[in-house]
C-alpha cells in the first residue's frame, strides 16, 4: 500500500487550498482515512478523519467549520479541502490509512502514511 499526498503550496491568509491523497493497494474503499499535520517543532496532530463510507467524518477543533474531508472510493483518493486558512494551519500534511472501517483519530490507528505535502500560510 502507498500513500502519494499532493496539493501543498504557499497560500495567503484566508485563502483556500486542497490537498488530495491517492492510494494505490488493495480494498481503499474497506478503510477510514485521516490526515494528519506536524508544524516545525511540534508533534504530529489529527487534523481529519472519514470512514470507509464517507458517511462519517470527525476533525479537530482548531479546524472545524474551516476543513472539509471527502473520498471517492472510485479514484481511491481522499482529500481534504482548507477554506480560511491562518498562519498557524503551516505544516507538512500527511494522509494516513485507518487500521479500520471507521473513524479513528490516533496515529497509532493508522498504519500506512504518506511522503507529506507543506502547506505554508502567509500572514
Amino acid at each position: 500500500v502507498q500513500l502519494q499526498a499532493s496539493g501543498g503550496g504557499l497560500v495567503q491568509a484566508g485563502g483556500s487550498l486542497r490537498l488530495s491523497c491517492v492510494v494505490s493497494g488493495r480494498a481503499f474503499s474497506t478503510y477510514g482515512m485521516g490526515w494528519f499535520r506536524q508544524a516545525p517543532g511540534k508533534e504530529r496532530e489529527f487534523v481529519a478523519a472519514i470512514s470507509w463510507s464517507g458517511d462519517n467524518s470527525y476533525y479537530a477543533d482548531s479546524v472545524k467549520g474551516r476543513f472539509t474531508i471527502s473520498r471517492d472510493n472510485a479514484k481511491n483518493t481522499v482529500y481534504l479541502l482548507m477554506n480560511s486558512l491562518k498562519p498557524e494551519d503551516t505544516a507538512v500534511y500527511y494522509c494516513a490509512r485507518a487500521r479500520y472501517t471507521i473513524v479513528v483519530v490516533t496515529t497509532e490507528e493508522y498504519d500506512y502514511w504518506g511522503q507529506g505535502t507543506q502547506l505554508t500560510v502567509s500572514s
